[in-house]
């Protein structure tokens, strides 16, 4: 069986969340984090014909928009965070384009006020998807001329 050769992604892409209403989000890509996070304030949980959703805010605070999503959510889980601390964070699970490729996975709900990136790509959602080059940014970002090296 001969596999298919799988797409290459740079350490930052723009990626979207289309059943959010959430295009054109930067994104770090990050093979050491396990789950992929998004920046959001948590606004309210809430039951919908039996399922558990919940309410929250994504900020672009330099276009001055604040987006209110809702999604189910399908856990609240203790994600160890980059510098050791341990937070209990809802997870929802939904679509993700990267590039032409679009596919459901896990993202805890984050605050992310003090990172670069409002979104983080972890391992769970490229595996099996994906190769990550480190020292090139863009790859599957349409619009954008792929750079080399790792000056943000």
């Amino acid at each position: 069986m001969v596999k298919s050769p799988k797409a290459i992604v740079g350490w930052r892409e723009i990626v979207a969340l289309p059943e959010l209403g959430l295009r054109h989000l930067p994104a770090k890509i990050d093979s050491g984090a396990r789950t992929s996070s998004l920046h959001a304030e948590v606004l309210e949980q809430f039951e919908r014909d039996g399922e558990k959703f919940v309410r929250f805010a994504v900020d672009f605070p330099q276009q001055k928009v604040r987006q209110i999503c809702e999604a189910v959510h399908v856990d609240i889980r203790g994600i160890t965070s980059s510098n050791g601390e341990t937070q209990k964070r809802f997870v929802i699970k939904t679509p993700l384009t990267i590039g032409s490729e679009t596919f459901r996975v896990e993202i805890s709900l984050a605050n992310r006020a003090d990172m670069k990136f409002p979104m983080l790509v972890g391992r769970s959602s490229l595996r099996r998807r994906f190769l990550v080059d480190s020292g090139h940014s863009w790859l599957q970002t349409p619009g954008r001329e792929p750079v080399k090296g790792h000056k943000p």
